[in-house]
Protein backbone atom coordinates (compact mmCIF):
# COMPACT_ATOMS: atom_id res chain seq x y z
CA UNK A 1 0.00 0.00 0.00
CA UNK A 2 1.26 3.67 -0.70
CA UNK A 3 1.93 5.40 2.25
CA UNK A 4 0.76 8.82 2.51
CA UNK A 5 2.31 11.80 1.50
CA UNK A 6 3.48 13.40 4.74
CA UNK A 7 3.53 17.40 5.73
CA UNK A 8 6.50 18.96 6.63
CA UNK A 9 6.38 22.00 9.30
CA UNK A 10 8.83 24.28 9.96
CA UNK A 11 7.93 27.24 12.68
CA UNK A 12 9.47 30.64 12.07
CA UNK A 13 10.06 32.20 14.94
CA UNK A 14 12.22 35.14 14.23
CA UNK A 15 10.79 37.51 14.62
CA UNK A 16 8.80 35.05 17.02
CA UNK A 17 5.65 36.58 15.66
CA UNK A 18 5.78 38.09 11.85
CA UNK A 19 2.66 39.94 12.37
CA UNK A 20 3.84 44.19 13.24
CA UNK A 21 0.67 44.41 15.60
CA UNK A 22 1.46 41.11 16.97
CA UNK A 23 3.48 42.35 20.61
CA UNK A 24 0.03 44.78 20.88
CA UNK A 25 -2.08 41.43 20.86
CA UNK A 26 -4.56 41.34 24.01
CA UNK A 27 -2.58 38.13 25.94
CA UNK A 28 0.31 38.44 23.93
CA UNK A 29 3.99 38.33 25.49
CA UNK A 30 5.52 42.13 24.84
CA UNK A 31 8.90 40.97 24.72
CA UNK A 32 8.77 37.50 23.28
CA UNK A 33 11.34 38.21 20.96
CA UNK A 34 13.79 39.22 23.30
CA UNK A 35 12.63 36.42 26.64
CA UNK A 36 14.56 33.47 26.15
CA UNK A 37 12.61 31.33 29.12
CA UNK A 38 9.35 32.11 27.04
CA UNK A 39 11.40 31.31 23.74
CA UNK A 40 12.50 28.06 25.71
CA UNK A 41 9.13 27.03 26.21
CA UNK A 42 7.88 27.75 22.94
CA UNK A 43 10.21 25.47 21.30
CA UNK A 44 9.47 22.84 23.80
CA UNK A 45 5.77 23.28 23.03
CA UNK A 46 6.68 23.11 19.18
CA UNK A 47 8.91 20.04 19.70
CA UNK A 48 5.51 18.57 21.47
CA UNK A 49 3.69 18.97 18.72
CA UNK A 50 6.42 17.11 16.73
CA UNK A 51 7.20 19.92 14.28
CA UNK A 52 10.38 19.43 11.63
CA UNK A 53 12.30 22.77 12.81
CA UNK A 54 12.47 26.06 14.45
CA UNK A 55 13.08 28.38 12.00
CA UNK A 56 15.37 32.07 12.74
CA UNK A 57 15.97 34.74 10.21
CA UNK A 58 18.34 37.24 11.02
CA UNK A 59 18.90 40.91 10.46
CA UNK A 60 22.42 42.36 10.34
CA UNK A 61 21.01 46.12 10.95
CA UNK A 62 17.84 47.82 12.65
CA UNK A 63 15.27 47.31 10.41
CA UNK A 64 15.66 50.20 7.15
CA UNK A 65 12.59 52.40 7.95
CA UNK A 66 12.43 56.02 9.80
CA UNK A 67 12.41 55.94 13.61
CA UNK A 68 8.98 57.09 13.81
CA UNK A 69 7.93 53.39 12.39
CA UNK A 70 10.88 51.42 14.10
CA UNK A 71 9.84 52.90 17.39
CA UNK A 72 6.70 50.40 17.00
CA UNK A 73 8.67 47.52 16.13
CA UNK A 74 9.06 44.68 18.57
CA UNK A 75 12.16 43.14 16.68
CA UNK A 76 14.65 45.99 17.30
CA UNK A 77 16.27 43.89 19.50
CA UNK A 78 16.42 39.69 19.18
CA UNK A 79 18.98 37.20 19.76
CA UNK A 80 21.90 36.36 17.81
CA UNK A 81 20.92 33.11 16.25
CA UNK A 82 23.85 30.70 16.70
CA UNK A 83 23.99 31.56 20.36
CA UNK A 84 20.05 31.14 20.72
CA UNK A 85 20.21 28.07 18.51
CA UNK A 86 23.24 26.50 20.60
CA UNK A 87 21.30 27.41 24.35
CA UNK A 88 17.77 26.07 22.84
CA UNK A 89 19.84 22.32 21.87
CA UNK A 90 20.12 22.10 25.05
CA UNK A 91 16.54 21.85 26.28
CA UNK A 92 15.20 19.98 23.14
CA UNK A 93 15.93 16.90 21.68
CA UNK A 94 14.62 16.48 17.92
CA UNK A 95 13.56 19.42 16.56
CA UNK A 96 15.64 20.76 13.86
CA UNK A 97 17.68 24.35 14.32
CA UNK A 98 17.73 26.16 11.51
CA UNK A 99 19.73 29.31 11.26
CA UNK A 100 20.19 32.05 8.82
CA UNK A 101 23.33 33.48 7.56
CA UNK A 102 24.60 36.41 4.68
CA UNK A 103 26.52 35.19 2.21
CA UNK A 104 27.50 38.91 1.77
CA UNK A 105 28.41 39.80 4.76
CA UNK A 106 30.33 37.08 6.26
CA UNK A 107 33.56 34.43 5.35
CA UNK A 108 32.73 31.07 4.37
CA UNK A 109 35.35 29.67 7.04
CA UNK A 110 32.96 31.73 9.56
CA UNK A 111 29.91 29.71 8.53
CA UNK A 112 31.32 26.68 8.22
CA UNK A 113 32.28 26.41 11.26
CA UNK A 114 29.62 27.91 13.25
CA UNK A 115 27.48 25.66 11.74
CA UNK A 116 29.52 22.23 12.02
CA UNK A 117 29.78 23.36 15.76
CA UNK A 118 25.99 23.60 15.98
CA UNK A 119 25.21 20.65 14.34
CA UNK A 120 27.89 18.50 16.85
CA UNK A 121 26.34 20.29 20.05
CA UNK A 122 22.42 19.43 18.62
CA UNK A 123 23.69 15.99 17.74
CA UNK A 124 22.70 16.66 14.37
CA UNK A 125 19.73 19.78 13.79
CA UNK A 126 21.40 22.27 12.43
CA UNK A 127 19.96 24.00 8.95
CA UNK A 128 21.67 26.89 7.21
CA UNK A 129 19.43 29.62 5.52
CA UNK A 130 21.64 30.75 2.81
CA UNK A 131 20.26 34.42 2.12
CA UNK A 132 22.36 37.19 0.37
CA UNK A 133 21.30 40.20 2.60
CA UNK A 134 19.60 43.34 0.23
CA UNK A 135 19.75 46.07 3.29
CA UNK A 136 21.81 49.06 2.34
CA UNK A 137 21.92 49.37 6.64
CA UNK A 138 23.63 46.38 6.60
CA UNK A 139 26.30 47.55 3.81
CA UNK A 140 26.82 50.34 6.48
CA UNK A 141 27.69 48.28 9.23
CA UNK A 142 29.84 46.19 7.45
CA UNK A 143 31.99 48.92 5.65
CA UNK A 144 30.20 49.09 2.36
CA UNK A 145 28.75 52.52 1.03
CA UNK A 146 25.64 50.47 -1.03
CA UNK A 147 24.26 46.40 -0.92
CA UNK A 148 26.11 44.53 -4.08
CA UNK A 149 24.15 44.07 -7.27
CA UNK A 150 21.50 41.90 -7.40
CA UNK A 151 22.77 39.17 -9.13
CA UNK A 152 26.33 39.20 -7.91
CA UNK A 153 25.08 38.82 -4.55
CA UNK A 154 23.64 35.68 -6.21
CA UNK A 155 27.18 34.64 -7.79
CA UNK A 156 28.66 34.82 -4.83
CA UNK A 157 26.42 32.88 -2.60
CA UNK A 158 26.61 30.41 -5.40
CA UNK A 159 30.35 30.24 -4.69
CA UNK A 160 29.79 30.42 -1.15
CA UNK A 161 27.89 27.41 -0.73
CA UNK A 162 30.47 25.38 -3.27
CA UNK A 163 33.30 26.25 -0.21
CA UNK A 164 31.55 25.52 2.83
CA UNK A 165 30.46 22.22 1.81
CA UNK A 166 33.78 21.85 0.65
CA UNK A 167 34.74 22.90 4.37
CA UNK A 168 32.73 20.26 6.35
CA UNK A 169 34.23 17.57 3.78
CA UNK A 170 37.81 18.54 5.35
CA UNK A 171 37.71 15.58 7.35
CA UNK A 172 36.76 12.26 6.33
CA UNK A 173 34.29 10.66 8.40
CA UNK A 174 36.51 7.85 9.96
CA UNK A 175 39.73 10.32 10.32
CA UNK A 176 39.82 10.58 14.33
CA UNK A 177 41.08 7.13 14.95
CA UNK A 178 42.35 8.42 18.62
CA UNK A 179 44.77 5.39 18.87
CA UNK A 180 45.84 5.96 22.58
CA UNK A 181 48.55 3.65 22.55
CA UNK A 182 49.89 4.60 19.61
CA UNK A 183 49.44 8.61 20.60
CA UNK A 184 47.54 8.89 17.25
CA UNK A 185 44.59 11.17 17.43
CA UNK A 186 43.59 11.48 13.88
CA UNK A 187 45.07 9.83 10.48
CA UNK A 188 47.11 12.42 8.02
CA UNK A 189 45.61 10.41 5.13
CA UNK A 190 41.80 11.39 5.99
CA UNK A 191 42.35 15.41 5.85
CA UNK A 192 41.87 17.19 2.65
CA UNK A 193 43.07 21.21 2.14
CA UNK A 194 40.88 22.68 0.31
CA UNK A 195 42.67 24.98 -1.79
CA UNK A 196 39.85 27.26 -2.38
CA UNK A 197 40.45 30.06 -5.93
CA UNK A 198 37.47 31.89 -7.21
CA UNK A 199 36.20 34.86 -8.72
CA UNK A 200 35.10 35.63 -4.94
CA UNK A 201 36.90 33.96 -2.42
CA UNK A 202 40.26 32.73 -1.45
CA UNK A 203 40.09 29.99 0.99
CA UNK A 204 42.79 27.64 1.99
CA UNK A 205 41.25 25.00 4.77
CA UNK A 206 41.19 22.88 6.29
CA UNK A 207 38.07 23.52 8.35
CA UNK A 208 39.84 22.88 12.19
CA UNK A 209 36.75 20.71 13.27
CA UNK A 210 35.31 17.17 12.60
CA UNK A 211 32.70 16.87 9.80
CA UNK A 212 29.54 16.94 10.84
CA UNK A 213 26.72 15.13 12.15
CA UNK A 214 24.61 14.95 9.37
CA UNK A 215 27.65 15.60 6.61
CA UNK A 216 26.80 18.92 5.76
CA UNK A 217 23.76 20.98 7.99
CA UNK A 218 20.39 20.83 5.77
CA UNK A 219 21.02 24.17 2.87
CA UNK A 220 17.66 25.83 2.91
CA UNK A 221 16.72 28.88 0.76
CA UNK A 222 14.65 31.66 0.37
CA UNK A 223 14.97 33.40 -2.63
CA UNK A 224 12.60 33.30 -5.16
CA UNK A 225 13.86 35.61 -8.20
CA UNK A 226 15.17 33.67 -11.13
CA UNK A 227 18.53 33.56 -9.93
CA UNK A 228 16.87 32.92 -6.31
CA UNK A 229 15.10 29.66 -8.04
CA UNK A 230 18.21 28.48 -9.71
CA UNK A 231 20.52 28.12 -6.48
CA UNK A 232 17.42 26.71 -4.72
CA UNK A 233 18.03 24.07 -7.30
CA UNK A 234 20.98 23.47 -7.51
CA UNK A 235 22.05 23.59 -3.82
CA UNK A 236 18.66 23.48 -1.49
CA UNK A 237 17.17 20.86 0.80
CA UNK A 238 14.38 23.23 2.00
CA UNK A 239 13.11 25.71 0.45
CA UNK A 240 11.15 28.90 2.50
CA UNK A 241 8.57 29.92 -0.37
CA UNK A 242 6.48 32.84 -0.80
CA UNK A 243 3.61 32.02 -2.27
CA UNK A 244 0.70 33.93 -1.74
CA UNK A 245 -2.24 31.94 -3.41
CA UNK A 246 -2.37 27.42 -4.40
CA UNK A 247 -1.87 28.07 -8.23
CA UNK A 248 1.50 30.69 -7.56
CA UNK A 249 2.58 27.59 -5.17
CA UNK A 250 2.03 25.01 -7.74
CA UNK A 251 3.97 26.91 -10.30
CA UNK A 252 6.61 27.54 -7.81
CA UNK A 253 6.65 24.15 -6.85
CA UNK A 254 7.17 22.90 -10.44
CA UNK A 255 9.62 24.98 -11.46
CA UNK A 256 11.97 24.47 -8.49
CA UNK A 257 11.81 20.97 -8.83
CA UNK A 258 11.50 20.90 -12.48
CA UNK A 259 14.91 23.23 -12.56
CA UNK A 260 16.39 20.30 -9.65
CA UNK A 261 15.51 17.68 -12.04
CA UNK A 262 17.31 19.49 -15.35
CA UNK A 263 20.79 19.51 -13.72
CA UNK A 264 20.24 15.91 -12.33
CA UNK A 265 18.63 16.13 -8.57
CA UNK A 266 16.41 14.15 -7.49
CA UNK A 267 12.85 16.71 -7.59
CA UNK A 268 12.28 14.68 -3.99
CA UNK A 269 15.22 15.96 -2.13
CA UNK A 270 13.65 18.95 -2.25
CA UNK A 271 11.14 20.33 0.33
CA UNK A 272 8.99 23.20 -1.17
CA UNK A 273 7.55 25.00 2.35
CA UNK A 274 5.62 28.63 1.73
CA UNK A 275 5.18 30.91 4.60
CA UNK A 276 1.64 30.59 5.82
CA UNK A 277 0.91 32.76 8.72
CA UNK A 278 -1.98 30.89 10.73
CA UNK A 279 -5.26 32.45 12.41
CA UNK A 280 -7.05 29.26 14.32
CA UNK A 281 -11.00 30.32 15.69
CA UNK A 282 -13.82 27.99 17.14
CA UNK A 283 -15.66 29.41 13.62
CA UNK A 284 -14.17 30.49 10.78
CA UNK A 285 -15.75 34.08 11.51
CA UNK A 286 -14.47 34.20 14.71
CA UNK A 287 -10.78 33.44 13.28
CA UNK A 288 -11.59 36.14 10.66
CA UNK A 289 -12.66 38.52 13.90
CA UNK A 290 -8.89 37.68 15.47
CA UNK A 291 -6.97 37.99 12.05
CA UNK A 292 -8.70 41.74 11.69
CA UNK A 293 -8.20 43.30 15.27
CA UNK A 294 -4.62 41.50 15.08
CA UNK A 295 -4.09 43.95 11.73
CA UNK A 296 -6.17 46.93 13.39
CA UNK A 297 -3.26 46.99 15.63
CA UNK A 298 -0.43 48.15 13.06
CA UNK A 299 0.10 52.05 13.24
CA UNK A 300 0.05 53.76 9.39
CA UNK A 301 3.88 54.78 10.03
CA UNK A 302 4.60 50.74 10.04
CA UNK A 303 2.64 49.83 7.16
CA UNK A 304 4.13 52.49 5.06
CA UNK A 305 7.98 51.84 6.43
CA UNK A 306 7.32 47.69 5.83
CA UNK A 307 5.76 49.09 2.19
CA UNK A 308 8.59 50.43 1.48
CA UNK A 309 11.03 48.03 2.08
CA UNK A 310 9.04 45.17 0.34
CA UNK A 311 9.36 47.79 -2.92
CA UNK A 312 12.96 48.73 -1.90
CA UNK A 313 11.86 52.01 -3.33
CA UNK A 314 10.16 54.96 -0.99
CA UNK A 315 6.64 55.56 -1.52
CA UNK A 316 5.84 57.52 1.34
CA UNK A 317 5.71 61.13 -0.76
CA UNK A 318 2.75 59.70 -2.74
CA UNK A 319 -1.27 60.09 -1.75
CA UNK A 320 -1.74 57.43 0.34
CA UNK A 321 -5.52 57.17 -0.51
CA UNK A 322 -4.40 56.83 -4.76
CA UNK A 323 -3.30 53.89 -6.23
CA UNK A 324 0.40 52.45 -6.26
CA UNK A 325 2.53 54.42 -8.64
CA UNK A 326 5.01 52.87 -11.08
CA UNK A 327 7.97 51.16 -9.47
CA UNK A 328 11.09 51.09 -10.96
CA UNK A 329 13.70 48.58 -10.69
CA UNK A 330 15.56 48.47 -7.56
CA UNK A 331 18.86 46.37 -6.15
CA UNK A 332 16.69 44.88 -3.48
CA UNK A 333 15.31 41.69 -3.22
CA UNK A 334 12.78 41.45 -6.59
CA UNK A 335 10.22 38.60 -4.95
CA UNK A 336 9.17 40.87 -2.61
CA UNK A 337 8.80 43.68 -4.67
CA UNK A 338 6.84 41.52 -7.39
CA UNK A 339 4.59 40.01 -4.58
CA UNK A 340 3.61 43.56 -3.40
CA UNK A 341 3.09 45.17 -6.34
CA UNK A 342 0.51 41.83 -7.86
CA UNK A 343 -1.13 42.18 -4.18
CA UNK A 344 -2.24 45.87 -5.27
CA UNK A 345 -2.98 45.20 -8.31
CA UNK A 346 -4.91 42.03 -7.86
CA UNK A 347 -7.32 43.39 -5.02
CA UNK A 348 -7.09 47.79 -6.43
CA UNK A 349 -6.07 48.70 -3.11
CA UNK A 350 -5.01 52.13 -2.50
CA UNK A 351 -1.58 52.47 -0.80
CA UNK A 352 -3.28 53.29 2.69
CA UNK A 353 -4.65 49.60 2.48
CA UNK A 354 -2.06 48.24 0.93
CA UNK A 355 0.57 49.34 3.55
CA UNK A 356 -1.66 48.53 6.07
CA UNK A 357 -1.60 44.59 4.61
CA UNK A 358 2.32 43.96 4.04
CA UNK A 359 2.37 46.07 7.31
CA UNK A 360 0.48 43.24 9.38
CA UNK A 361 1.40 40.30 6.80
CA UNK A 362 0.59 40.48 3.10
CA UNK A 363 1.31 36.84 2.40
CA UNK A 364 -0.27 33.54 2.27
CA UNK A 365 -2.55 32.94 5.22
CA UNK A 366 -5.40 30.48 6.40
CA UNK A 367 -7.75 31.80 9.08
CA UNK A 368 -10.44 29.55 9.95
CA UNK A 369 -11.05 26.13 11.82
CA UNK A 370 -8.96 23.27 12.17
CA UNK A 371 -10.77 21.67 10.28
CA UNK A 372 -10.65 24.11 7.51
CA UNK A 373 -7.24 24.94 7.98
CA UNK A 374 -6.07 21.13 7.34
CA UNK A 375 -8.40 21.05 4.49
CA UNK A 376 -6.47 23.98 3.04
CA UNK A 377 -3.29 22.56 3.73
CA UNK A 378 -4.11 18.93 2.76
CA UNK A 379 -5.17 20.00 -0.70
CA UNK A 380 -1.79 21.96 -1.03
CA UNK A 381 -0.11 18.64 -0.15
CA UNK A 382 -1.99 16.71 -2.50
CA UNK A 383 -2.12 19.06 -5.38
CA UNK A 384 2.13 19.67 -5.31
CA UNK A 385 1.39 23.30 -4.01
CA UNK A 386 4.18 22.03 -1.33
CA UNK A 387 5.52 20.01 0.69
CA UNK A 388 4.55 21.23 4.08
CA UNK A 389 4.85 24.91 5.28
CA UNK A 390 6.46 27.09 7.48
CA UNK A 391 4.11 28.40 9.94
CA UNK A 392 4.25 31.71 10.96
CA UNK A 393 1.85 32.42 14.47
CA UNK A 394 0.02 35.86 14.60
CA UNK A 395 0.74 36.50 18.38
CA UNK A 396 2.26 34.41 21.41
CA UNK A 397 1.68 32.17 23.24
CA UNK A 398 -1.92 31.62 22.35
CA UNK A 399 -1.34 31.25 18.10
CA UNK A 400 0.82 28.93 18.18
CA UNK A 401 -0.83 26.86 21.25
CA UNK A 402 -3.96 27.13 19.61
CA UNK A 403 -1.91 25.51 16.01
CA UNK A 404 -0.48 22.39 18.42
CA UNK A 405 -3.15 21.64 20.34
CA UNK A 406 -5.89 22.15 17.83
CA UNK A 407 -4.31 22.10 14.04
CA UNK A 408 -1.59 19.49 14.51
CA UNK A 409 -3.54 16.85 16.00
CA UNK A 410 -6.27 16.94 12.84
CA UNK A 411 -3.15 17.08 10.94
CA UNK A 412 -2.71 13.57 12.11
CA UNK A 413 -5.84 12.54 12.21
CA UNK A 414 -6.10 12.32 8.82
CA UNK A 415 -2.80 10.69 8.51
CA UNK A 416 -0.80 13.37 6.66
CA UNK A 417 1.61 14.24 9.75
CA UNK A 418 3.60 12.68 11.92
CA UNK A 419 2.86 11.07 15.09
CA UNK A 420 6.33 10.64 16.42
CA UNK A 421 9.37 11.72 14.72
CA UNK A 422 11.31 9.20 12.55
CA UNK A 423 14.80 9.57 13.22
CA UNK A 424 17.18 11.41 15.45
CA UNK A 425 18.55 14.17 13.42
CA UNK A 426 16.84 16.52 11.09
CA UNK A 427 17.99 15.18 7.80
CA UNK A 428 16.17 12.00 9.28
CA UNK A 429 12.88 13.68 9.82
CA UNK A 430 12.73 15.38 6.24
CA UNK A 431 13.73 11.91 4.71
CA UNK A 432 17.00 13.69 3.34
CA UNK A 433 19.66 11.84 2.61
CA UNK A 434 23.17 11.95 4.03
CA UNK A 435 25.84 13.46 1.95
CA UNK A 436 28.75 11.49 1.21
CA UNK A 437 31.99 13.49 1.52
CA UNK A 438 33.26 14.78 -2.04
CA UNK A 439 36.75 14.06 -1.10
CA UNK A 440 36.23 10.70 0.91
CA UNK A 441 32.72 9.19 -0.13
CA UNK A 442 30.91 7.46 2.32
CA UNK A 443 32.11 4.91 5.23
CA UNK A 444 30.52 3.13 7.76
CA UNK A 445 31.53 5.50 10.78
CA UNK A 446 29.61 7.94 9.59
CA UNK A 447 26.31 6.21 9.58
CA UNK A 448 27.23 4.94 13.56
CA UNK A 449 28.58 8.26 14.19
CA UNK A 450 24.88 9.72 13.07
CA UNK A 451 23.06 7.43 14.74
CA UNK A 452 24.58 8.46 18.26
CA UNK A 453 21.33 8.92 20.79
Amino acid sequence: MTQTKQLKLGAFMRPISIHTGAWRYPGALPDANFNFPAIQQLIQKLEQGKFDAFFMADHLALLNMPIDALKRSHTVTSFEPFTLLSALSTVTHHIGLIATASTTYDEPFHIARRFASLDHISRGRAGWNIVTTANPDAALNFGLEEDLDHDERYARAREFYDVVTGLWDSFADDAFVRDVDAGIYFDPERLHVLGHQGKYLSVRGPLNIARPVQGHPVIVQAGASNVGRQLAAETAEVVFAPASNLEAGKALFADIKGRAQAIGRDPDSIKILPGALVVVGDTVEAAIAKRAHLDSLVHYDSGIASLNSALGYDVSGFDPDGPLPTIPETNAGKSSRERVITLAQRENLTMRQLAQRVGSYGGLAFVGTPQTIADEMEQWLTEEGSDGFNIMFPFIPEGLNDFVDQVVPELQRRGIFRTEYEGKTLRENLGLARPGNQFFGTTKAAVDYASVS
